[in-house]
């Protein structure tokens, strides 16, 4: 028998134990859990970010017995269970590659994601942003919304475009800044929809880049605290001048690591 499904069948097996025996596991519902699996996605893509194979295995076993855990409930719920839920995807997926599973031709990547949204839309969806989650991160949501729409062809046609709007984007920023208006907070929010359209066309995913960014400077002011107190010094205790001479020396020693 494939290994694979050994393997699948054995977390049934405990889901349904855990799900009659267990205390904790019986409480859950499918609010409960949702917090939860936000939280296991959130360490999953930490693993993707930091390259760590090892527990990107572990994460990804934990989002398995999420999924299979929303499937028992569905099931004692009687409205769904694990076969269902394959077997939709299973028809998902084919339905949508009619260039796999059909005589449908396409050229590239793009053809395949015009495809894709076009035949959203014949499932029902009146709109192709509807598959978007209003929960999103915003950051996430404007990457999500952007990309929909250049799947119906309403995108730029050069980088250099897109480019030109994240300058008129942030010089209108600046005029209404300079003006104290009211406004101050749209424009912001305009230059940063207008810098995640143009990190699409630098191929940069804007949210793994501010997480590296995020991290970066975590470790360097980490590293900084420590210097200061190597020094018997309180960080609270030092005007900007001195910090910034010690954030230098963090840096010089963080990008001397990296070059070993």
């Amino acid at each position: 028998m494939d290994p694979r499904l050994v393997a699948f069948e054995r977390l049934l097996n405990i889901m349904d134990e855990l799900r009659e025996k267990c205390p904790w596991d019986k409480k859950q519902t499918l609010e409960t859990l949702r917090h939860l699996t936000i939280e296991e996605t959130y360490e999953l893509t930490d693993a993707i970010l930091q390259k760590d194979m090892n527990s990107l295995k572990g994460e990804i076993g934990d989002l398995f017995l999420h999924l299979v855990f929303y499937c028992k409930i569905g099931e004692e719920q009687n409205e769904f269970n694990v076969t269902d839920v394959l077997n939709t995807i299973c028809e998902k997926l084919i339905f949508r590659h009619p260039h796999i599973y059909s005589d449908t031709v396409v050229e590239n990547e793009d053809d395949v994601k015009k495809n894709w949204e076009s035949l959203k839309l014949k499932e029902g969806r009146t709109s192709v942003l509807e598959g978007v989650p209003s929960s999103l991160p915003s950051l996430v949501k404007a990457s999500r919304i952007q990309d929909k729409v250049k799947g119906v062809g309403f995108d730029w046609n050069k980088r250099s475009e897109v480019w030109a709007k994240v300058k008129e984007e942030l010089d209108e920023l600046e005029f209404e800044v300079e003006n104290k208006s009211q406004f101050i907070e749209e424009e912001f929010g305009d230059v940063l929809f207008s810098l995640v359209n143009y990190a699409r066309f630098i191929n940069i995913n804007p949210d793994d880049a501010l997480s590296k960014t995020n991290n970066k400077f975590i470790t360097r002011f980490q590293l900084m605290e420590e210097l200061i107190k190597e020094n018997n010094l309180e960080i609270d205790q030092l005007n900007l001048s001195d910090m910034d001479i010690y954030w230098d020396r963090a840096k010089k020693i963080i990008k001397g690591n990296s070059a070993v």
